[in-house]
């Protein structure tokens, strides 16, 4: 029995080799999605002052899931819950100096102080993807055509997921026009996104406890239904144009319910959900207009959208879309014939690293069924090995693990074969 075994943060994963593997992978198709839209990686730190989310952020967010700590030197801090307000801070600072429009992408590490539970974790992977400098519904049809890339490249396109979207003018105008204006607005923005995680009843003791009466959670209950409002947006209807122009039109529908809770978006706002409903949201994001500014810079229009590694690798999982990787990368395995044979053994290594071949060597010398195992186990397709015999004549046995099948090449025959 372990004793004293000091057990991981909750709501944090440790990524051994496997999980590592299919992060990576992760990682490799959001990078390679990125680059084919001409957006460029950056990154921004861990910790930012809280009060840059308590900028625009919303106070659910501040005051309920940053995890916060004073320095000591007595300044309020947050590990970073999201990104969009470091991307604004960081555009303020060196505004004049940045071409526009600025394209950006980001991959790392972000915290919410959440309950721990299925598709949510507290610390979480996240790729953030923005578009600045731009107006116009062309520019938000360029991050949704992005997400829809994704999807595409990752196999999710064959009606697996859908991306839902919006505009908050939209329904500011809707609900206007039922009445609900003012003060009343932001509530109703609040009652709206919580639609799809309340039953019936909830929902509507939840508006009760907003203020609204009846007749007002009625109007806006029949607006949630209305799928033709979209098409009293021209901003809208030119965004589903420009979708069409990307090919990704059959990827995106009209979402009345999808308003988004973080209190900076100021136009179209969009979500991603599998179809069956099981999970949350895969990613969300919006237009943003309003928060350079409110982090000290001047007005720059911007849009983007962040997805966190959860709910996207349980939905690649459900849908059977995310490989089984191999965690070694090592394709060829040198043994050990012997204690003397090891030299030898590193100078045949080199060899097969200087021609590209990723290979390590089995560490001390061991009977050749448990190095083939080790082999075995790491997924290792081929091993070598180099005896006496074989280092006299320049000549190396080169294993399939595949196939049981051993041959005697020549080092650069070996190569050739390995690299097949």
């Amino acid at each position: 029995m372990k004793r004293n075994l000091i057990n991981p943060v909750k709501g944090t994963r440790d990524f051994y080799p496997e999980s590592m593997a299919q992060r990576t992978w992760l990682y490799e198709r959001i990078r390679a999605v990125g680059r084919r839209f001409g957006y460029q990686e950056y990154e921004g730190p861990a910790l930012e002052p809280i009060a840059l989310y308590a900028a625009k952020s919303g106070d659910e967010l501040v005051k309920e899931q940053a995890f916060v700590l004073t320095d000591r030197g007595g300044d309020a801090l947050a590990m970073r819950p999201e990104l969009t307000p470091t991307l604004a801070r960081m555009i303020a600072q060196r505004q004049g100096r940045l071409p526009s429009p600025v394209r950006w992408w980001s991959f790392g590490s972000f915290w919410r102080y959440e309950r721990p539970q299925k598709g949510r974790t507290r610390e979480f992977l996240q790729w953030n993807i923005d578009l600045l400098g731009v107006l116009g519904a062309e520019a938000d049809a360029e991050l949704v055509a992005i997400a829809a890339e994704f999807f595409r490249e990752t196999g999710l396109d064959d009606g697996s997921v859908v991306v839902q979207v919006n505009d908050r003018a939209l329904m500011e105008s809707a609900l206007a026009e039922a009445g609900i204006a003012g003060e009343a607005k932001g509530s109703a923005f609040k009652l709206i996104d919580k639609r799809e995680k309340l039953s019936a009843q909830e929902w509507r003791e939840y508006a009760g406890s907003l203020g609204f009466v009846a007749s007002q959670v009625d109007a806006l209950a029949a607006l949630l239904e209305n799928r033709d409002l979209w098409r009293e947006s021209e901003g809208l209807v030119r965004l589903f144009e420009a979708l069409e122009a990307y090919g990704a039109r059959d990827l995106v529908e009209f979402e009345p319910s999808v308003i988004r809770g973080l209190d900076y978006y100021t136009g179209t706002v969009f979500e991603a959900r599998d179809r069956d409903g099981e999970f949350r949201a895969i990613l969300g994001g919006g237009r943003y207009d309003d928060l350079v500014a409110e982090v000290g810079g001047d007005p720059v229009p911007g849009v983007g959208f962040a997805m966190g590694d959860v709910v996207v690798s349980l939905v690649l999982k459900k849908y059977g879309k995310m490989p089984e990787i191999r965690p070694a990368p090592t394709r060829v395995l040198v043994t050990q014939f012997s204690a003397e044979m090891f030299l030898p053994a590193i100078r045949i290594a080199s060899v097969f690293r200087r021609a590209g071949i990723e290979t390590e060597v089995y560490p001390t010398p061991a009977k050749m069924g448990k190095q083939f195992r080790y082999a075995d186990q790491q997924g290792i397709p081929f091993a070598v090995v180099v005896g006496p015999d074989e280092e006299a004549a320049g000549r190396l046995a080169l294993k399939s693990m595949a196939s049981g099948e051993q041959e005697t090449l020549r080092p650069e025959e070996a190569i050739d074969r390995v690299k097949g």
